[in-house]
């Protein structure tokens, strides 16, 4: 197993935690993308592996990486994989910055070694889709939320079934810089989610996207799935591959 350490990266964090194993899915073409695809809570990296490597994306290199395993409040303190700890699944949720942040450097170490050449990108279900939200959040500043520089430039989010964390504050973040407002306007921002999801509810998804858009996040694409509960449809990872093949240029999505 790979198994790798981070720091949060806020300024004079000092908790660090252990991350599981990583499964990487190799381009099959031509390398013109690399996405980190975070699962959800209590998951791993494993669970998406399969998914990914079977969709008509040839030029996408995909890095699933598996989360550390900590107390979570939800859960009454037990211990389980979460990429941050959580209260419940809504923008209004107490947010647990030091976490959000060391899953974010984590997450832009994994991409950080990637070919200049090569667009990056990060998606996610559930957690995982919040944490991707978090990051483009991050990248938006240009800095992480304990205030450490963001190191690298991201070319997509997916989220599939999330919620935003730090809603309450971003929109005045996000307003006190206009290279801020900038950098969220040229983020493509993929968010779904199911009608019929009973774990995070449909308008914390659909108010997740409005707080991103009044946030500067202006090229966000939000899609609603009739009857869709807390997992994902054939019909939405065909448009996830519809939405990646065009935000990103490949050279196919059959």
């Amino acid at each position: 197993m790979n198994y790798g350490s981070s720091s949060s990266g806020g300024r004079g964090a000092t908790r660090r935690v252990e991350y599981g194993r990583t499964y990487v899915v190799r381009p099959k073409g031509r390398h013109q993308a690399t996405i980190v695809w975070l699962h959800g809570l209590g998951d791993n990296g494993s669970s998406w592996y399969q998914l990914l490597d079977a969709l008509p994306l040839p030029n996408i290199k995909w890095i699933c990486p598996t989360a550390p395993t900590r107390p979570v409040t939800a859960f009454g303190g037990f211990p389980c994989t979460a990429w941050f700890n959580v209260e419940d699944t809504s923008p209004d949720g107490r947010d647990d910055i030091e976490g959000l942040d060391a899953s974010a450097a984590h997450i832009a170490n994994l991409l950080s070694s990637e070919p200049s050449d090569v667009r990056l990108g990060i998606g996610g279900f559930s957690m995982g889709a919040s944490a991707a939200l978090y990051a483009a959040s991050c990248c938006a500043q240009g800095k992480f939320w304990g205030g450490n520089p963001y190191p690298i430039h991201l070319s997509i989010i997916v989220s599939l079934s999330g919620w935003l964390p730090c809603s309450r504050t971003l929109r005045s973040r996000m307003e006190s810089s206009q290279g801020a407002i900038r950098r969220a306007a040229n983020l493509p921002v993929l968010h779904c989610h199911g009608r019929g999801d009973e774990v995070v509810l449909y308008r914390h998804g659909e108010r997740s996207a409005e707080i991103l858009r009044s946030s500067g996040f202006s090229n966000l694409t939000f899609k609603s799935y009739n009857g869709l509960g807390h997992y994902t449809i054939p019909e939405e990872m065909d448009d996830v591959c519809k939405w990646l093949g065009a935000r990103l240029g490949l050279d196919r999505c059959r």
